[in-house]
């Protein structure tokens, strides 16, 4: 496994983020979810394959992917060998000041987050996306209270606009407040919208990118038309990737090409390319399977060709923003 610092901070996390949302409950909504003991061995597996740092929400799973998170990484190692993150934003009880970025919603939910996840700190807290009804004062200086009551190391973002990024990246440095160190945005193959504002606003900023969905929620994993029980299943993910179905296939059919030549995995061929985009740090796997996670580490030891990476970018066309609900 190889380790990289997270942006300029001196975090040093693995190339791959496992993510926390396929574990949990099981809901009508997601019922391709792992419960605690299917889950067990993929937490086992990530960390003997050198995986430190585990991703999770206090939206997912209504609270339990927490839940099962924190029992499962206390197996694993001592507290300070595991880069824990986890997310604040969405609705996560009905009613006034069931989500959002107020000082009250970050103030309650940093402490319930705890509680689910049953440590007294998170190393990397993120706010899920950008909330229009507070102020960014408001946000930056709660996030900051955080910090400084030692309930989290460091702070992150995830998707929003780039002058939204760089409005809360000011505002923080205006009032001398704890600083986003990383961006978790949607990018991948398929979704590369990033690339105009956003991954060299990161650049410029020394901002560390772990980057979900990067393998287009499975679309780049396996022959196009081809259906899982969870793509059947996720509703949000049908949301995305329809305005240019035709390029995304073309895109489809060139990752399986590249795959077969090189006589490795689509997955694998999808998540190098990835690998390969500056600034990104890691990008965040989801998993039901170990296969899965076998998979993502093998994706590091393949090295894409200029003229590889070329043919995988050419067929892409332009699209509309997604990601942001």
């Amino acid at each position: 496994m190889d380790y990289l610092r997270l942006g300029k901070t001196g975090l040093e996390v693995s190339r791959i983020c496992l993510g926390c949302m396929s574990f949990g409950k099981v809901t009508d909504e997601r019922p391709w979810v792992l419960g605690l003991e299917e889950a067990r061995p993929m937490f086992r597996h990530a960390w003997e394959a050198g995986i430190n740092f585990f991703d999770t929400a206090n939206v997912y799973a209504a609270g339990s992917s927490e839940e099962l998170t924190g029992i499962l990484i206390k197996e694993l190692a001592p507290r300070d060998e595991i880069v824990l993150a986890t997310k604040v934003f969405g609705q996560i009880r009905p009613g006034p000041n069931g989500s959002g970025l107020s000082r009250k919603a970050i103030m309650s939910e940093i402490d319930n987050s705890l509680r689910r996840l049953g440590t007294d700190y998170v190393d990397l807290y993120q706010i899920h996306r950008f909330d229009p009804n507070t102020p960014v004062e408001e946000t930056m200086e709660a996030l900051h209270d955080v910090v400084r009551a030692g309930k989290a190391r460091y702070i992150g973002a995830s998707s929003m606009y780039a002058w939204q990024f760089a409005k809360m990246l000011h505002v923080a440095e205006l009032h001398g407040w704890t600083r986003f160190v990383s961006m978790q945005d949607h990018f991948n193959l398929l979704y590369r919208e990033e690339e105009r504002e956003m991954l060299p606003l990161c650049v410029d900023q020394g901002i560390g990118v772990i980057p979900w969905s990067p393998m287009a929620r499975g679309r780049l994993t396996r022959p196009w038309g081809e259906v899982t029980a969870r793509a059947e299943t996720d509703e949000y993910g049908k949301t995305l990737y329809t305005e240019t179905e035709a390029a995304n296939r073309q895109i489809n059919e060139t990752v399986a090409a590249i795959a077969k030549a090189r006589g490795t995995k689509m997955a694998q061929v999808a998540l190098a390319w990835v690998l390969q985009k500056q600034p990104v740090t890691a990008p965040i796997v989801g998993a039901t399977r170990i296969g899965h996670i076998e998979d993502a580490i093998g994706a590091l030891e393949i090295e894409l060709t200029p003229e590889e990476i070329e043919r995988l970018e050419a067929p892409y066309r332009p699209t509309g923003v997604s990601g942001f609900s």
